[in-house]
Parts: structure tokens; C-alpha cells; sequence
């Protein structure tokens, strides 16, 4: 008798923790026709219209949930919380439900954004009748936009970090050996010095050929051959922010006839947003170099 009465207290138990759970993750819809589901976190106050918000966002579509976006492992996305008219049908709406800590999964109906205009038409992506997911996890809640400011900055370093971590294990995994590391983490391979009394320096404009690519070898620019273009060679003028900052500060490494190779990190590259539609964001590269030439940097280069 006790271990049935013990027997029917333990299911008794389960079937209120698990109707909790379900009640914790329920599905809800919002006004605008927005599928949701909250994962609680830990609690504490909601996000309101005035604060500024911290998050990671992915978004996927298709039976296998292919990744279109996610900042999950990257820098996360800020934004001052929204609950007027323009959050209407996105993740702003979502928003002012969460506390820090809270996730949340969101469907959002490729019809419904072709009716509303937010896509122009089906695609092979996005197809009659499938759905969006998006994955949303609120990180912080800030009263003031200087502390934005502040928590942004430090990300910033953070994946900066991350991407000089996997150059130095890419590295040391092809047994490169003698590179040299800029002031802000880009890597140099001088494989010719090149004469270094025409160093490639600030106040100078450098001829060079290049190879861009990936690292996992995919050429996507050059002008050591014709194969993306022109085979030309370009004139750079160093040290002015006229090209990625990874070039700026590798340049002067070499001197006319020079070459070698420049590792650069996404970050003094093209960062989050990439250059679309060659180059993704968050994308480390690789150049092959030749310095042609050098010579002194004219008015006309530096108004360019």
C-alpha cells in the first residue's frame, strides 16, 4: 500500500512538472500573426520601450534549418526596444516579453512576408508556404546608450580575439614559420623584403599585385592573372584607411620588390557586414603580395 501510494505521488509529480514545462514554453501568437514560444531564463524585469537591448539572433528556413544568419558566436546585435508600429511581424515584437536570460523561437510565415510585402516573391529560398525560424536570446537590457556603447567595444575586441586565435591555428597547422604580427593582429610572411630604403610606408602609394582568398583556398580576387578580372596592377596609397586596415598596416613590412603573404583577421578587414556578394561576413583572408613599386604619395592620391 505505501508503494502505491508513493508510486502514484511520483506520477502525480511528474504530471505537474511537466504541465509547468509546457506552460513555460507554450506556444502564443502575437497581434500581427507572429508564432512564438519563450524559453524563461532567470527572471527580473522586461525590456520596455526606452532601454537598449543585447542579443543573438539566427535565423533558418527549410526542413533542414539552413542558417541564412546568426550572430550566435559572433558579435551580438543591439538595438533601443521598439513597441510601436514598425516592430510589427519581426523579433522587435518579441522584444518587450523577454527578461535577460529569456529565449525565445519564433515562426514567421514566407507567405505572410510576401503579403506584406517584405519579400518581393518566392525564390528557391524562400518557398510557398514554408516557414522562417528564428532563434532569439536576449543577453542584457541597458538604461543608457553609453553603456551600449561601452559592451559593444569590448565585443568588438572579443571577436577580434576569436578571429587572430583561428589565423594563429591555421598557422601553426600549415608550419608557417617566421611571421610577424601587426600592432592590431594581422600577420606578415616576408618571403623577400624587397629594398628597404622604398619601403611601402605611410605617405607612400605602392604598385602591387595581389591574390585574395580564403582559407580554405578559394581565390576570390586577383590581378596576378586575369582569371576575376583585370590583371593590372593597382596603385595603393598606404597608410590613409584608402584600403582594409590589414593592408595598411602589413604594407610597409615590404619594400619594392617584395612579396609575401598577409593573414588579416575579419576585423581589420570586412568585418561583420562582409563585402557581398564575394566575400561573407566575418570572413578572415589571406593575400599574396608583389610590390612593384614605390614611390611618393602626390595631393591628387590622397584626395582620392
Amino acid at each position: 500500500m505505501t508503494k502505491t501510494v508513493c508510486s502514484f505521488s511520483a506520477i502525480l509529480f511528474l504530471l505537474v512538472f511537466f504541465t509547468s514545462l509546457q506552460h513555460l514554453s507554450a506556444q502564443s501568437t502575437t497581434p500581427s500573426g507572429l508564432v512564438y514560444t519563450i524559453f524563461p531564463g532567470s527572471g527580473g524585469e522586461k525590456a520596455k520601450a526606452g532601454d537598449f537591448v543585447k542579443f543573438n539572433l539566427k535565423y533558418t528556413i527549410g526542413d533542414k534549418d539552413t542558417v541564412l544568419q546568426s550572430t550566435f558566436g559572433k558579435i551580438p546585435e543591439y538595438s533601443a526596444v521598439d513597441t510601436g508600429k514598425d516592430s510589427e511581424f519581426s523579433f522587435m515584437e518579441i522584444i518587450p516579453k523577454l527578461s535577460a536570460g529569456d529565449s525565445a523561437e519564433i515562426m514567421i510565415s514566407v507567405d505572410s512576408l510576401k503579403n506584406r510585402n517584405i519579400i518581393a516573391d518566392y525564390d528557391l529560398i524562400f518557398t510557398k508556404g514554408s516557414n522562417l525560424k528564428c532563434r532569439l536570446r536576449l543577453m542584457q537590457i541597458f538604461k543608457l546608450e553609453s553603456d551600449v556603447d561601452s559592451d559593444y567595444r569590448k565585443e568588438l575586441e572579443r571577436e577580434k580575439s576569436r578571429e587572430i586565435k583561428d589565423i594563429e591555428i591555421y598557422i601553426k597547422g600549415k608550419g608557417i614559420k617566421a611571421v610577424q604580427k601587426t600592432k592590431n593582429g594581422a600577420y606578415v610572411l616576408v618571403e623577400n623584403p624587397g629594398d628597404i630604403t622604398l619601403k611601402a610606408d605611410s605617405g607612400k602609394v605602392a604598385t602591387i599585385k595581389y591574390k585574395g582568398y580564403f582559407f580554405d583556398g578559394t581565390v576570390f580576387d586577383t590581378n596576378m592573372d586575369s582569371s576575376t578580372g583585370s590583371a593590372e596592377p593597382i596603385e595603393v596609397p598606404v597608410g590613409n584607411g584608402k584600403v582594409m586596415q590589414g593592408w595598411d598596416e602589413a604594407l610597409p613590412y615590404f619594400g619594392k620588390g617584395g612579396k609575401g603573404k598577409i593573414f588579416i583577421p575579419a576585423m581589420l578587414a570586412y568585418g561583420p557586414q562582409g563585402s557581398a556578394p564575394v566575400i561573407p561576413p566575418y570572413s578572415n583572408l589571406i593575400f599574396d603580395i608583389q610590390i612593384l613599386d614605390v614611390k611618393d604619395e602626390s595631393p591628387s592620391d590622397s584626395d582620392q
